[in-house]
């Protein structure tokens, strides 16, 4: 393996996702690219169920980059080199074509565990990488710890 595209955004799903990706690079003498994905448009709050919401083109901010910097830190912390990556789209699309430019041996994405009906609702990054990527896909989930186990 050469190099390993690990997306982020910042969550929890994606955070075990960068430590996984970070691992396996190391592990593998692999070069991590760690991509964060900014949206094209904002949707303005509107409360009328008549007409769509509004939207705004997005304009890129120090929080667009936060994920990336914090990914950067944890990358360094582990003495490994990464180059980290601000695209701006469709999360799906873009780290789709980013992997193929870069000619990626395997994609790392975070999955939050939703349900069927979320996942239908709400869309699911991970679950369309998989279904468009014609290279390898991981998909971390995160660890859910029972209640017991973090009261005893």
């Amino acid at each position: 393996m050469r190099k390993i595209v690990i997306a982020t955004d910042g969550s929890d799903s994606a955070s075990e996702a960068l430590e996984f990706g970070l691992d396996l690079a190391a592990e593998q003498g692999a070069i991590p690219i760690i991509l964060h994905v900014a949206p094209v448009e904002d949707v303005i709050p509107y409360t009328s169920f008549a007409i769509a919401p509004p939207r705004i083109p997005h304009v890129l901010t120090d929080d667009d980059r936060y994920a990336l910097v914090e990914a950067a830190e944890i990358a360094e912390s582990k003495n490994i080199k990464a180059r980290t990556e601000l695209l701006v789209g469709d999360p799906v699309d873009e780290i789709v074509a980013f992997a193929d430019s870069s000619e990626a041996d395997l994609i790392v994405v975070g999955s939050r565990g939703y349900g069927a009906l979320a996942c239908a609702l709400l869309g699911s990054v991970s679950r369309g990488v998989l279904h468009k990527s014609r290279r390898p896909v991981l998909v971390v989930r995160t660890a859910k710890v029972p209640a017991e186990a973090v009261a005893g």
